[in-house]
């Protein structure tokens, strides 16, 4: 039996869950994001039994997106990459703060925030600075 895990990432480019779906929604025309990693997830069937990719703005989690599938592409070096492929819907999640980490980082499902109650996903980001302070409270 394999246990559903997760991936978490600084998103870099984009300061809000709202800022990052409006450039995957121009830039994946609607259809399924990709993100080019250098690395490939080890641990690839638990990351596929469900899992999403957690996106840190400025050191607080906000937002995941669910991983359709993981796909080999090769850079214009010759690299052998992996793309993380992405369901177009940005889920808002509960304001978790997080150090500044590179790279991506396994994310137990036990450790994830949870999604934001029906209705609020809508609601406007936080700033960073108090969603962290809120989230360090215990105040999500």
């Amino acid at each position: 039996m394999s246990k559903t895990l997760h991936l978490m990432k600084l998103c870099v480019g984009c300061d809000s869950p709202a800022e990052l779906a409006e450039w995957q929604k121009h830039r994946w025309q609607g259809g399924p994001a990709r993100h080019v990693t250098r690395m490939w997830p080890k641990r690839e069937s638990e990351i596929l039994d469900g899992g999403s990719i957690y996106w840190v703005f400025k050191g607080v989690m906000q937002a995941r997106q669910r991983i359709l599938a993981l796909e080999e592409v090769e850079g214009e070096d010759g690299i052998r990459r992996c793309a993380l492929v992405l369901d177009p819907e940005l889920v808002r999640t509960a304001a978790a703060p997080r150090r500044p980490f590179q790279g991506w980082r396994y994310l137990n499902a036990t450790d994830a925030p949870p999604d934001l109650p029906a209705g609020r996903d809508a609601e406007p980001s936080l700033p960073p600075d108090i969603a962290r302070a809120l989230a360090e409270m215990g105040l999500r």
